[in-house]
Parts: structure tokens; C-alpha cells; sequence
């Protein structure tokens, strides 16, 4: 039997209160209300907004990039510059690492997020993305494959539809920008409960995050989610997980875990890290 320390899932960021990092299940609204791009650009300083775009996870970098940037060009923002990064040695420029300076925020685009952590993994860029994340000095931002990075423990595919069992996830290691947890992005849409749940049950001192379509999971500071869009955000919990047979059972048996603790979060929802525990917004507490 596996007893799970009640504290084990207790963030390790040192984040400053002022941080701020949207996680966007891919497929964000990007013509009419744009509801999550306009978020991300208002953190980021609104019309002061100086955007870098990573677009790296794209087989389409150019295009993809362009994209964005005319979204972000529309809404006001003072710069906008694409950080069209294609081979490894160019995350060591110190062009990029020298417009990063004056930046406020950092959308990373979707993707293959394999393709993404081949490039930017431990490279100088995104040492100093890191570090200008965990001081608040820049707003970050990552849909789809620029999602799925967020983790220390990342999903790299995978299956859908089946009970939960090892052989349904493929697990490799993001860039850790949330160390504490393993995202999975296009959420219910493409039926991923069953694969978040195999990759925490094989990660049991993480927390899942399963975000849909046009929906955001925003990390502020150390301990606060919050959610927007039009979908769901679903947390999946082991910190009470009193028994799973992962360790004993065969990639592709299907697995046990007792005592997991899911939430499922809509607009307005607030889920703290800390405590383990879903704030209700008041509207509905009165509703």
C-alpha cells in the first residue's frame, strides 16, 4: 500500500505575488471577444505591452508567429517581435536575450511541444525567461504545445478513450516553468481524462491540470489558479491517494488509485495550490 504525503504537493516555485502565467488548452478565441489574448495582453502592460512571440513549437513558425502578432498589434501593443528560434544555438543570441530585457511578456505558441523543448530546454533564452517569470518582471503565456511545457513532468502523446494504464501516456521532462504540475491541453474535447489520470498516477507529488478549448488556467503567484474561457479546467488531486497499483502491474493492465480528489473548474473558478481547496466566486455562493 502507498500512503502520499498530505504535503507533498506543496508548490516549489519562489515565484514573486506579482506573477503571472496563463496556460491555455489550445484553440483560444482569437477573432471575436478574444477573451484570454486580451487578458494575457493587459497583464502584460496593455498598450505599454512589449510582446515577444515564441513560435518554435509550429512546423509554421512564420506563420503561426505572424498571426500573433498582428492579434497583438491590433489590441495596441507598444512592440511586438517574434522570436523565430529554429535550431538550438539561436536561444544562445544575445539579440533575443538583450529584447528580453525591456519585455513584459512571453506568448509561446502551439505545436509539437517536443519540438519546442528540443529548442529551448536549458538554453540561455529560457534560462532568462525563468528568471524574469520567477521575479514577475514578465507576464508568460503558452497555448496547446506551449502548454503542455509548463511542467517538470511533461506529456509528450499519448491515447484517449481507454481506462487508465501506463501504455496511454508518453512522459518525458518540459521546461519546469510549473515544476508542481503535468498539464494536458485540448482536455475533454479529446477525451484525456483517462491519460492525466495515468500520468499522476505515476507522478503522484504532482497536481494534473486538464484544460479544454478556449479555456485558461492563470497561475498567480505560488498558490492561485484561476480560471477563464469558455470550457473546463479539471484538477486532478493524489495528495489523499491512499493505494495505486502502478508500481505492480503491467504497461498496458489497467490501474487502480484510491481516494483521488478531482475538481472541475469553470469561468470564474479559483482553485489554491496551497490549501488544496476551490474558491467560490460570491455571485454564485448567492445564486
Amino acid at each position: 500500500m502507498m500512503q502520499t504525503d498530505s504535503q507533498s504537493l506543496e508548490p516549489t516555485m519562489s515565484h514573486s505575488p506579482q506573477t503571472t502565467i496563463l496556460v491555455i488548452g489550445g484553440a483560444e478565441d482569437k477573432v471575436h471577444g478574444r477573451e484570454i489574448l486580451q487578458t494575457f495582453f493587459n497583464r502584460s502592460g496593455g498598450r505599454d505591452a512589449r510582446i515577444a512571440i515564441i513560435p518554435s513549437a509550429s512546423r509554421e513558425p512564420a506563420a503561426i508567429g505572424n498571426r500573433y502578432r498582428d492579434i497583438f498589434e491590433d489590441m495596441g501593443a507598444k512592440a511586438v517581435q517574434i522570436l523565430d528560434i529554429r535550431e538550438r544555438y539561436q536561444g544562445e543570441d544575445p539579440m533575443w536575450q538583450n529584447y528580453l530585457e525591456g519585455c513584459t511578456g512571453v506568448f509561446m505558441t502551439g505545436g509539437d511541444q517536443l519540438r519546442l523543448c528540443s529548442l529551448l530546454a536549458d538554453t540561455p533564452l529560457m534560462e532568462k525567461i525563468l528568471l524574469q517569470v520567477q521575479r514577475g518582471e514578465i507576464v508568460l503565456a503558452g497555448t496547446s504545445a506551449g502548454a503542455a511545457v509548463m511542467g517538470h513532468h511533461m506529456i509528450a502523446g499519448g491515447g484517449s478513450g481507454e481506462s487508465p494504464n501506463r501504455s496511454l501516456v508518453d512522459m518525458t521532462t518540459g521546461l519546469g516553468i510549473l515544476p508542481q504540475v503535468i498539464v494536458d491541453q485540448h482536455f475533454q474535447n479529446r477525451n484525456r481524462m483517462a491519460r492525466l489520470i495515468s500520468a499522476i498516477a505515476c507522478h503522484t507529488d504532482r497536481l494534473g491540470i486538464g484544460i479544454d478549448e478556449d479555456t485558461c488556467a492563470m497561475f498567480e503567484g505560488a498558490d492561485t489558479i484561476e480560471v477563464m474561457g469558455k470550457g473546463t479546467v479539471t484538477v486532478i488531486d493524489p495528495g489523499e491517494v491512499l493505494y495505486t497499483n502502478e508500481p505492480n502491474v503491467g504497461a498496458i493492465d489497467p490501474l487502480s488509485v484510491f481516494n483521488l480528489r478531482v475538481h472541475v473548474l469553470t469561468h470564474g473558478d479559483r482553485y489554491n495550490m496551497q490549501t488544496r481547496t476551490v474558491d467560490f466566486p460570491e455571485q454564485r455562493l448567492s445564486a
